[in-house]
């Protein structure tokens, strides 16, 4: 466990970067390709007082001016993959938001520089199909001989094998216990699903806008050619958990659809596809919300004991089949 004076330490640090970054955007935007340019903020001064954006699950994000200095989970391997995704991402600037440049080694720590955009705020409409045309953009790209491949869903057996021992946490081993072998890490992940280009975690809070209200996708750990389910995997997760309300669903659904994504059917039932991935999620998130809840000792809240129970449903199902 990071020590305070360590996060401090490298709180400093990451303040320290987004001055200099935010001092010399120009020479940071050198990384960027000139169709980048529609989206970038204009200069912020020289000197700003940083602030700390997020502060969770061992990743540290830090905003000074323009530039957002971000501390990657430490425990996550990257080597060379991060790099062809940075690669990958500078060809997407219609659709990406991604780092300036090659990543720096902070104190052992793999940091990233970006540009600043606003988040999705959720006291305004949400922007699902702002989302959805973003997805379907994305899965529309030719796929690169040479893009990283995002590989199978391993997070879920992660989150699943830190589980403690209750009640709730034997409901979600139980669920987890009824996904395809591959996704439990006991099998190797069969053949034949169409490959795209896809964000491989996407959910609102991976979207970031720039004046004009253009929206990009921010944060590309996972960058890479994988079936495009996967990124409706999350809000098909809380769909069917209850916790996404329906009008919701449909209006990011329709408007994927709309766009051409190929993660579903054009017509018909999305959940042939969907299944699997939200089954998935939906044991992922509950997971975590478990080990969130155990961690600071206090009970499940209503959206962490609805996904709860949507995995008993899965149990259930998974027994009557």
């Amino acid at each position: 466990m990071q020590t305070e004076t360590a996060r401090s330490g490298l709180l400093a640090r990451l303040a320290e970067i987004g001055r200099d970054s935010a001092g010399a955007t120009g020479r940071y935007m050198a990384y960027r390709p000139v169709s980048a340019a529609p989206h970038v903020l204009p200069p912020s001064p020289p000197v700003a007082e940083p602030e700390t954006l997020y502060d969770r699950h061992g990743v540290l994000v830090v905003r000074v001016g323009d530039v957002v200095v971000k501390a990657h989970q430490p425990d996550r391997e990257y080597g060379i993959p991060f790099l062809d995704r940075i690669e990958l991402a500078t060809t997407l600037p219609h659709i990406v938001l991604g780092p300036l440049g090659p990543p720096l080694d902070v104190d052992g720590r793999l940091v990233t520089v970006s540009l600043y955009g606003e988040p999705v705020d959720p006291q305004e409409e949400l922007p699902w199909e702002d989302g959805a045309r973003l997805l379907a953009a994305l899965h529309a790209v030719p796929v690169p001989a040479d893009a990283p491949s995002w590989g199978r869903p391993t997070r879920v057996a992660r989150l699943v094998a830190r589980l403690g021992n209750g009640p709730a946490e034997d409901v979600v081993r139980r669920a987890f216990a009824t996904l395809p072998a591959w996704i439990r890490g006991e099998a190797d992940e069969p053949p034949g699903e169409v490959e795209c280009l896809i964000h491989g975690d996407w959910h609102l809070g991976q979207m970031v806008c720039a004046p004009g209200r253009q929206w990009r996708l921010i944060d590309i750990e996972d960058l890479g050619k994988g079936a495009p389910a996967w990124d409706l995997a999350r809000p098909a997760a809380l769909y069917s958990a209850g916790v996404l309300h329906p009008e919701e669903w449909d209006r990011f659904l329709g408007a994927y659809r709309a766009a051409g994504g190929p993660a579903v059917p054009a017509e018909g039932d999305p959940w042939t596809a969907l299944d699997v991935p939200a089954r998935s999620l939906a044991i992922q998130i509950a997971a975590t919300c478990v080990i969130s809840a155990v961690k600071d000792e206090r009970p499940l809240d209503g959206p962490e004991q609805a996904v709860v129970d949507a995995c008993a449903r899965i149990c259930r199902a998974g027994d009557a089949a």
